[in-house]
């Protein structure tokens, strides 16, 4: 699985770094960063994080 997450996109809501802190986090401006890609461990949370994102800044791709 690897994570995009489209900066221009994001309005800094935080439902990222909520769902799944380990795997996201806000710049300085409240846009969303990728800290890692999710391991087997954390794939539901990258799922969770993703669904929640109000502005659908992040997407997944499954492979």
């Amino acid at each position: 699985m690897r994570i995009n997450a489209d900066a221009d996109r994001c309005v800094g809501a935080g439902q990222c770094v909520l769902a799944a802190p380990d795997l996201f986090d806000q710049d300085d401006d409240g846009t969303v960063t990728v800290l890692a890609e999710p391991g087997a461990a954390t794939k539901d949370a990258a799922r969770e994080a993703a669904h929640l994102c109000p502005s659908g800044a992040i997407t997944l791709e499954e492979g």
